[in-house]
């Protein structure tokens, strides 16, 4: 299996972009929509997971053979290069600008991963845009991207305070209590979720999408 399959990183764009993330067979015969789940670790089994989600609620999802993990590493701003393919959550900013809220540097193996631009439920209101990176302009402040995806460009200012990160792999092993997680996980007709995807913390660096 390639990297870029195990990465899944699609978890930017499987609940708004339909195919933009490969999922398990079981989830695509149930057809069910996924879900983004943020969150700690309260416990985990080589079964399951017990998560606290970032409103205060707490969900348990399934671990299978079929889910994937991946953890997340620090990077610099300076680290987004012209031709660098990036994921990006951010929120309207001024003069049709998009303001990063978090940037991912997918690795050269993910590129195009889950490309385009889209509905993102970070913040009320929020994007995710999957482009490459066509032109970058360092400013006092951070810096400007233009970005090109298939069918459309943007253009995306990101702060020096926003997190950059990049994925790492990582596994069932790796997971413990106290990590902050990001899981795609994808609910059964009787309402129990099945972990897809996990991205979790490492090193103090937590999944910021």
């Amino acid at each position: 299996m390639s990297f870029r399959s195990q990465v899944l990183l699609g978890a930017f764009a499987a609940a708004v972009a339909a195919a933009a993330v490969v999922l398990p067979a079981q989830a695509q015969e149930q057809k069910a929509q996924p879900m983004r789940i943020r969150g700690t670790i309260d416990a985990n089994n080589p079964q399951s997971i017990s998560v606290t989600t970032r409103d205060g609620g707490h969900q348990t999802l399934a671990l299978t053979d079929a889910t994937r993990y991946s953890a997340v590493k620090a990077m610099k701003l300076s680290d987004i290069k012209q031709g660098s393919f990036i994921g990006s959550a951010g929120k309207p900013g001024p003069n049709g600008q998009i303001e990063a809220l978090e940037v991912v540097v997918f690795p050269e193996e993910a590129r195009g991963t889950g490309e385009g631009h889209y509905d993102w439920d970070l913040l009320p209101g929020s994007s995710m845009t999957n482009a490459t990176v066509s032109a970058v302009v360092s400013g006092k402040s951070g810096r400007d991207l233009d970005l090109t995806y298939k069918g459309g460009s943007a253009k995306l200012k990101v702060p020096e305070n926003v997190p950059v990160v990049t994925f790492v792999p990582a596994s069932a092993k790796d997971l413990q209590p106290g990590l902050a997680v990001f899981v795609m996980a994808v609910p059964a007709a009787d309402g129990k979720l099945t972990a897809a995807r996990v991205l979790m913390e490492k090193d103090g660096v937590k999944p910021p999408m």
